[in-house]
């Protein structure tokens, strides 16, 4: 079984209620969840839920040690942009096509805007920190 084939609604309750398996989210899952606290919930409230939500789920599965303050931010920021950008209408295959970049752990959208170390370090895990990578605009 994976995540996906639990209804919206199933999904939030079982990772809300901590009854959700580990082995089942993954960074794909994370994603989806963010983008359905965003249609559901303003940017501030969607923020709250969802970091409280996968710390308490850590924390009952033992992972408390997983949970990365900047990046989790950093995604749903990410997440709302997109949003926002290609319409609150699109479906969630549409959505995941679109923004394929989203869905890349391993050479992670974050990677543009921060340096692994800011990523990795303990400070990081405990607070946002701002992207710390300069970019040049160009016109």
């Amino acid at each position: 079984m994976n995540s996906f084939q639990l209804e919206d609604q199933d999904f939030i309750e079982q990772f809300e209620s901590c009854r959700l398996s580990v082995e089942i989210f993954h960074h794909q899952d994370h994603v989806r969840l963010a983008r359905l606290y965003l249609l559901r919930y303003s940017l501030a409230e969607a923020l709250e839920r969802f970091s409280e939500g996968l710390k308490r789920f850590a924390l009952a599965k033992g992972k408390v040690n997983i949970y990365r303050e900047t990046i989790t931010l950093a995604h749903l920021f990410l997440i709302h942009e997109r949003l926002k950008r290609c319409g609150m209408e699109q479906s969630w295959e549409e959505f995941a096509r679109s923004n394929a970049d989203l869905f890349d752990w391993q050479n992670s959208i974050l990677k543009t805007y921060y340096t692994d170390e800011t990523l990795g370090s303990d400070f990081a895990r405990a607070v946002f920190v701002f992207p710390d990578k300069v970019f040049t605009l160009q016109t």
